[in-house]
């Protein structure tokens, strides 16, 4: 089995589930992609990085940091920056906060994300692509570069129409269909309580 399948079984196994949900967009769905069930496991961590940093290679994309709307983004950005290591290509991760801090230097972004950084913004689920949108403008507000953004699951509900003008590609690991056809092959995904 390799990397990409294996992720793929995880993610089916752990974070699909089928049910009445209410996404973070607002919007209804007979699904939902917890994602981070997957992405916070030691397994997913290390599946997740090799898969990534495989799309990414073939995108031709080669960003310096690596990183996203806090707290989806997090696991997947330092998934990417422990595998750009181990590559000898390291990626440094950042962080967006959803609010600036209050105290300190009030900062939004975290993570030492210096100003001629070339960022790939991630996310662990898209919908609609507003925490996508969310993180490019405070990178952009930070003086940073945004050259692409990476989705471990898209679900093809207006993400990537939402992305477009900003001219920026989109790299997505699984689609939500591909998912749950392989969720409903296997009998999996039904809804239960939270682990």
């Amino acid at each position: 089995m390799t990397d990409r399948e294996r992720l793929k079984a995880l993610l089916v196994e752990r974070s699909v589930r089928v049910g009445d949900f209410t996404l973070a967009s607002g919007a209804r769905s007979s699904y939902y992609v917890d994602a981070r069930v997957t992405t916070m496991s030691a397994e997913g961590q290390a599946r997740l990085g090799k898969v990534a940093w495989e799309a990414l290679d073939a995108s031709g994309l080669d960003p310096t940091h690596v990183g996203g709307l806090t707290m989806g983004a997090d696991p997947v950005a330092y998934a990417i920056a422990g595998e750009s290591f181990r590559r000898g290509h390291p990626v440094d991760g950042f962080s967006v906060r959803k609010q600036p801090k209050e105290h300190g230097t009030g900062q939004r972004v975290e993570g030492g994300l210096p100003r001629d950084a070339k960022c790939l913004v991630v996310e662990d689920s898209m919908t609609t692509g507003g925490s996508a949108l969310r993180a490019i403008d405070a990178v952009r507000e930070h003086g940073a570069e945004v050259i692409g953004v990476l989705t471990v699951v898209d679900r093809q509900e207006g993400g990537a129409e939402a992305l477009e003008p900003t001219g920026l590609p989109l790299v997505a690991l699984f689609t939500g269909s591909e998912l749950l056809e392989a969720a409903a092959a296997e009998g999996a995904g039904a809804e239960r309580p939270e682990e």
